[in-house]
C-alpha cells in the first residue's frame, strides 16, 4: 500500500501553473517546479505522471480559475450591456499589472513547440472559441439592433486583438497597450 499524498493538489497545480506561465514549458525545469510546489519530483510523478501531466494539471486550472470567471458575465442570462466593455477593461488592468507581463498561458503556449500536440493544440482552439462567443454574446446584450454577421465580425476582430495583446504584451507592453485601447474603443462604439 502506497502511502497517502503529503500535499494539497490544487495548491501544487496553482504554484506550477505560475512557473509554466512565467517560463512556459520547455523552459520550466522539474526543480524549478519541486521548489514553486514544495513537492519532491517523485511525488509530482505520482500525482500527475509526468510533467506534461502537471501541465495539462495547469491549463485545466488556469481555464478554471482565471479565464472562465473572467468570461463568466459574458454568459449570463441575461447579459448586462456593459459586460463586454467592462471584460476588456479587466483585461486591459491586469495586462499592466505584473502578472500581466506573462501574457496568456494558452497563447505563449501556441507559439511553443508544444502548441503543436494535438491535445494542447485542441485545448486553444477551444479557448479562442469560448473567448470568441463570450464577447460576442456580451456585443449582442450591447447592440441589440446589430445583425448576427455584424455580431459576428467585431467578436472575431476583438478576439484576434485579445489575441495580439496577449502574444506581445511582454516583448511590446505599449504595443499591447494600443490592441487592448483599440478593442475597448470598439466595444464602445459598436464600429
Amino acid at each position: 500500500m502506497g502511502r497517502p499524498q503529503e500535499f494539497d493538489t490544487a495548491q501544487a497545480v496553482r504554484a506550477a501553473r505560475r512557473v509554466f506561465w512565467e517560463q512556459g514549458y520547455a523552459e520550466a525545469s522539474m526543480p524549478d517546479l519541486e521548489d514553486a510546489t514544495g513537492v519532491g519530483r517523485s511525488s509530482i510523478y505520482h500525482a500527475f505522471g509526468s510533467k506534461r501531466g502537471l501541465f495539462d494539471a495547469a491549463v485545466i486550472s488556469y481555464l478554471d480559475e482565471v479565464v472562465r470567471p473572467r468570461l463568466r458575465p459574458l454568459y449570463d442570462n441575461p447579459v448586462d450591456p456593459d459586460a463586454v466593455v467592462t471584460y476588456l477593461r479587466l483585461i486591459q488592468t491586469a495586462a499592466h499589472q505584473a502578472s500581466g507581463v506573462h501574457g496568456c498561458l494558452l497563447i505563449n503556449t501556441a507559439t511553443s513547440p508544444l502548441g503543436a500536440d494535438s491535445a494542447v493544440a485542441r485545448a486553444i482552439v477551444e479557448y479562442r472559441a469560448e473567448l470568441q462567443e463570450g464577447l460576442a454574446h456580451g456585443l449582442q446584450a450591447r447592440f441589440p439592433d446589430r445583425s448576427g454577421a455584424s455580431i459576428t465580425r467585431l467578436a472575431e476582430t476583438l478576439t484576434a486583438l485579445l489575441v495580439s495583446a496577449f502574444s506581445t504584451v511582454r516583448a511590446d507592453p505599449k504595443g499591447a497597450a494600443r490592441d487592448m485601447e483599440l478593442a475597448i474603443s470598439l466595444a464602445t462604439e459598436g464600429s
